[in-house]
């Protein structure tokens, strides 16, 4: 099934110049970029783009990691595209991400995770339009 999602390449990715291997990964795979931009969070469109995390103990954590520097954000089409590019981003938690995913190979960190990919549908949505105009 034919479907879109965001995907975020994160401050510390573009700090150490991998948003291209990231970008050729997806391609590789077969999706196709809808909308590529580099985009810079303010503190409010962080808080808005985290805000299923507002009460979590890491939410001022994740907003001020966000805002640190430029990111880079798609969106991608393709089968299954949500489950696919979770599955091909790996555990959230980078020690615990498999080798040969984006952040089992790439990543630093629980927060220098490099990437961020909607979950859902719904979160496709909401994040997409924290950051384009139109989705």
């Amino acid at each position: 099934m034919e479907e879109r999602t965001l995907v975020v390449i994160k401050p510390d990715a573009i700090k150490r110049k991998l948003a291209g291997k990231i970008i050729s990964r997806f391609e590789e795979k077969g999706f196709t970029i809808e909308n590529l931009k580099s985009y810079s969070f303010t503190k409010e469109k962080a808080e808005e783009f985290y805000s299923v995390h507002s009460n979590k103990p890491f939410f001022n954590e994740l907003v001020s990691f966000i805002t640190s520097g430029p990111t880079m954000a798609l969106i991608l089409d393709g089968n299954s595209a949500i489950n696919s590019v979770r599955i091909m981003i790996g555990s959230t938690k980078s020690y615990e991400a498999a080798p040969g995913t984006v952040r089992g190979d790439l990543a630093l960190n629980i927060t220098d995770n490099i990437v961020h990919a909607s979950d859902s549908y719904e979160s496709f949505i909401k994040e997409a339009r924290v950051i384009f105009d139109s989705i």
